[in-house]
């Protein structure tokens, strides 16, 4: 094989492998890191709504509208957050929702250490239990982000990774954009990624969140579909 074929195939070689890594990090349903789901079951016309950064002082609207509708959905809530609105943390849990870690302080964890990951979510999990008295079975990592030492906190803490088949950008785009991109994605077992925080900060706008939310509900339920948590929507009995 002359110099340039071997220079060809090694260039080759790290672009499969950046490929490869890529799609672990990054894509919703990549396994190779941590065991992960990004969608439930099929067999059920369920749909499962969730939602991200929380709890913010917004939560409570966005509980408001889920209520009226009797529609439970999963939380995956932040420690730093936890510990600054313990009360709306349990009225999450009071109104029946799942409650999920987040970790502590949002951080990516692209290129962290094990010790890193682990004492995140560690924190995230002994504060959301602290204060809801719910120790959550669900993860998902800021940003969607994976890395390695996230599947050994994950046994240890007996949690599981779950993602999502349509994030709805709600940070991003309008109430009508969400809307669409959530309807778009409505098939059985379908998880969609919300957001009732936005990251730590405080007072956060989420309106959009909220008013996609207050819209889409009632058609989704026009359409036959009905509500789970993500625990209920993983599940083939449910």
């Amino acid at each position: 094989m002359s110099p340039a074929a071997m220079a060809a195939g090694g260039t080759g070689a790290f672009c499969a492998l950046s490929a490869a890594m890529a799609w672990a990090v990054r894509a919703p349903c990549a396994t190779l890191l941590a065991p992960s789901f990004c969608r439930g079951v099929r067999t059920r016309r369920a749909l499962a709504l969730t939602f991200d950064d929380g709890p913010s002082e917004a939560t409570e609207q966005l509980l408001e509208v889920l209520a009226a509708h009797r529609v439970r959905a999963t939380f995956f809530q932040c420690g730093a957050n936890v510990s600054r609105l313990p009360g709306v943390a349990r009225e999450v849990a009071s109104a029946g929702h799942d409650l999920g870690n987040h970790t502590m302080s949002h951080p990516y964890l692209f290129l962290r250490s094990a010790a890193f990951i682990s004492e995140e979510m560690t924190a995230a999990q002994e504060i959301i239990a602290g204060v809801t008295g719910v120790r959550p079975r669900l993860f998902r990592p800021p940003y969607g982000v994976r890395w390695f030492g996230l599947r050994a906190a994950q046994e240890r803490l007996g949690l599981t990774s779950v993602l999502w088949s349509t994030i709805g950008r709600d940070w991003k785009i309008p109430a009508h954009s969400v809307v669409r991109r959530l309807l778009a994605g409505a098939k059985n077992g379908a998880i969609f990624c919300l957001h009732d925080g936005r990251e730590l900060r405080a007072r956060p706008d989420v309106a959009t969140t909220i008013e996609a939310v207050r819209q889409v509900i009632p058609e989704l339920l026009d359409r036959g579909f009905h509500f789970e948590t993500v625990n209920e929507i993983l599940c083939p009995t449910s």
